[in-house]
């Protein structure tokens, strides 16, 4: 089976491997596993920020960064496609008493600087309102394609940001894919923004574990929210050992999977049954639509299963495959050796 529904099914490499049998371990709730303190070292240094915090996930890497920016009854501004507001079960509202106000998503991922204006309350002294407090931003953004935030526009985000006294939350999943494609280092990206959260386990293949970076009072009011929410971990160097080999062995080669998801994408604009946006194709995320009315959606992708080739749908009928540590070029030929036979025969 050639799995191309996420990035999160890559399997760790024979370093991360060795790496975790070998690890020194401590309690790291008591701050004294040498592995996670290096990998925090490590992703705070990658990133540009003071200091960083390991988390078991990216959901609760930005619940505890939204929480710590956010004091109960105020809102945060997230896209109305965003991951945060859509796949991270309204954890803000149901943990943090923190409303999410949902602001319109552009094609390419952007929010625009007229549409967070708008969220803002004309008299901000109306105890009717409740207040923005952060704004949060994704780069790659997921369900527009893997799209990249282009500096201009994140330099122009902080100034709207800074002018109104508010943190800029930035969920940097797969930032590095960004930073490859932008062939640029990612602290050029996260500059403009107060606090990030990453994954260790998409592209970067390490098979656990989200970091957030920000200063030094922010991450330590994370490892209090952290605590809180259940993700206190104790020898949880057997995950860092992991992160370290991801950030220090992973990073570069994002760009094999942004070529074959290239690859893909051009192979599947040869296809008269299906639609796809080129201009969208920027890292390792292929989105396209079926526009042959045999098909639905649901059929499409069980034909490709029935046939070997494993994909997923993103929202709106639109159905996502991403490349990944483990995909090689043959197999994206394969797949679309796949695709095409699905297109000739038809729903089975």
């Amino acid at each position: 089976m050639i799995e191309l529904r996420s990035d999160t099914f890559t399997l760790p490499t024979d370093a991360m491997r060795e790496a975790v049998s070998c690890s020194t371990l401590g309690d790291d709730v008591y701050g004294e596993d040498p592995t996670v303190c290096a990998l925090e070292e490590l992703a705070a240094h990658k990133l540009g920020k003071e200091a960083a915090c390991l988390m078991p996930s990216g959901t609760m890497a930005n619940l505890t960064a939204i929480m710590a920016h956010c004091p109960r009854g105020s809102k945060v501004l997230v896209g109305n496609e965003s991951d945060i507001f859509i796949y991270e079960a309204g954890g803000a509202s149901v943990c943090g008493g923190i409303t999410y106000d949902p602001i319109p998503t552009q094609p390419d991922g952007q929010l625009s600087l007229h549409d967070l204006a708008e969220s803002f309350p004309d008299d901000p002294m109306d105890p009717q309102f409740a207040l923005p407090a952060l704004i949060c931003l994704e780069n790659t953004h997921n369900r527009c394609g893997g799209t990249i935030l282009p500096l201009e526009y994140l330099q122009q985000i902080s100034q709207f940001a800074r002018a109104r006294e508010l943190p800029v939350h930035l969920d940097g999943a797969r930032i590095f894919n960004a930073a490859i494609a932008l062939d640029i280092d990612p602290s050029e990206i996260t500059k403009y923004v107060t606090s990030v959260q990453f994954c260790l386990s998409k592209g970067l293949a390490a098979p656990i574990g989200s970091m957030v970076v920000g200063d030094s009072t922010f991450i330590n009011c994370t490892r209090r929210i952290r605590k809180m929410l259940g993700g206190g971990m104790r020898q949880a160097g057997i995950i860092a050992a992991a992160g370290i080999v991801a950030l220090e062995q992973m990073i570069d080669r994002l760009s094999e999977d942004h070529r074959n998801a290239r690859r893909l994408a051009e192979g599947l604009a040869r296809f008269s049954e299906l639609q796809i946006n080129l201009n969208a194709v920027q890292t390792n995320i292929v989105i396209f639509r079926v526009i042959d009315e045999r098909f639905s959606w649901q059929s499409f992708i069980a034909a490709a299963y029935r046939r070997g080739l494993h994909l997923g749908e993103i929202g709106h009928g639109n159905i996502r495959a991403v490349l990944h540590y483990g995909i090689t070029e043959k197999q994206v030929d394969d797949s679309l050796s796949i695709l095409e036979e699905v297109c000739h025969h038809g729903p089975d």
